[in-house]
């Protein structure tokens, strides 16, 4: 079977033009972005890379803008997976496929009301919100945008020194722009200090995070967004129901939606 063509049957033929590596495990890549691709922050695409006579294809949160000329995607290198242990080996230059759909309804946009976003992440969970939060659009539409990211290693804060200059400044241009309140947590580091100390669900029902953040979770006003492994968001959705609040559904407002991503 030739891959080339049984690819662009549904997809593009991309190049890769970067890689940065935060870890052993985990990888930041980019791709030239084909004509017409569209999509919005919190969407995610799936890439292909063949295997034999075949191609395999994964989901990838999309970590640009849609402004931007290259496609960013972040990722977990899986030891022996069958797709990862192939992009592991890739560097620029190299070619890997783009389905031309987009897909994924986890954005900010299907929220509706609320002045505040909170946006929950375990691991490479944060990607979504990376491409969120790097368009100048959340900052004009929330005035409180709160980043909750909880990893195991404080190495493994992807995007770390990005997010504080993002909470120092806001993205230029935007006038009267929200406030990043940025919660890092670790669960198997001691706290240092700078980052809190737990799981996402014991910090919240503790109310960890709400004094950290220096703003409550109320029905009224918080809007949030999960997205990391199905057992974190299980468990926060069960908090969130206890508080009152409901999954955004066509026909009800809603104040939280859920994407599960590990």
């Amino acid at each position: 079977m030739d891959t080339d063509a049984q690819a662009n049957d549904k997809a593009t033929r991309e190049t890769i033009t970067q890689l940065h590596r935060w870890t052993d495990k985990l990888i930041t890549f980019r791709t030239t972005r084909p004509a017409g691709y569209t999509f919005t922050p919190g969407q995610y695409a799936r890439l292909g890379l063949p295997d034999g006579d075949s191609m395999i294809w994964r989901a990838y949160s999309l970590t640009s803008t849609p402004a931007e000329d290259t496609l960013e995607f972040y990722g977990i290198i899986v030891e022996g997976g069958q797709f990862t242990s192939r992009l592991d080996q890739l560097k620029p230059g190299d070619a890997i496929w783009l389905d031309r759909q987009v897909f994924g309804f986890m954005t900010a946009t299907r929220f509706t009301d609320g002045d505040q976003l909170w946006m929950l992440a375990t691991g490479t969970g944060v990607g979504p919100f990376i491409s969120i939060l790097r368009d100048p659009e959340a900052w004009r539409r929330w005035q409180h945008l709160v980043l909750v990211h909880c990893v195991r290693h404080k190495e493994e804060l992807a995007y770390d020194e990005e997010l504080r200059r993002m909470q120092a400044a806001a993205p230029a241009g935007v006038e009267n722009p929200g406030t990043l309140h940025l919660l890092q947590s670790v669960t198997r580091d001691e706290a240092d200090g700078e980052r809190l100390h737990g799981r996402i669900t014991t910090l919240l029902e503790s109310g960890a995070l709400e004094q950290a953040a220096g703003l409550p979770l109320i029905v009224e006003q918080s809007r949030i967004m999960l997205c990391g492994n199905p057992a974190m968001i299980e468990e926060t959705r069960k908090l969130l129901h206890q508080r009152g609040m409901k999954p955004v559904r066509r026909v009800n407002p809603g104040q939280f939606v859920t994407e599960n991503y590990w």
